[in-house]
């Protein structure tokens, strides 16, 4: 079956961390020597691997997702957050339309959680469906 974009940035990011000498084994955390052991170990992060059930594949590529979105991963801890970007942006084709259609552009605005508070406050409905830029539009004046 063939990888999915988020899958294939994955077992790139980890293979990446492997020739840089950074990728470390789960159970004992010494440096992966072994390009074949390099080669399971980004399958089985990417829920790519004939190995485990459907399920499990699922399981484990929700759980090295958020590994990568909090930056807990060899590449970003190294790089800094921006490497962390970057691997999610190869992943996640989703993320530049929510950008687009979300965002107000500013630097410093109110997060959408907290125009949701207002919002929830003033009992505006269909509140939980509403993008950041809606929920401003809703809110009057860019939600301040």
């Amino acid at each position: 079956m063939p990888q999915s974009k988020g899958q294939k940035a994955t077992t790139e990011r980890v293979m990446h961390e492997y020739k840089k000498g950074e990728l470390e084994s789960g159970r004992s955390g010494r440096k992966v020597k072994s390009r074949k052991q390099a080669i399971a170990i980004a399958l089985s992060e990417s829920g790519s691997t004939n190995r485990k059930s459907p399920a499990k594949n699922r399981q484990t590529l929700s759980k090295t997702k958020t590994k990568e979105r909090a930056g807990h991963t060899a590449e970003a801890q190294k790089e800094g957050r921006s490497a962390q970007r970057r691997t999610l942006a190869k992943g996640a084709a989703s993320t530049s339309r929510r950008r687009a259609t979300g965002g107000s552009g500013r630097a410093g605005g109110p997060t959408k959680a907290e125009l949701m508070e207002r919002a929830k406050q003033r009992h505006i409905n269909g509140r939980s469906r509403m993008s950041k830029g809606e929920l401003q539009r809703a809110l009057g004046s860019g939600g301040r």
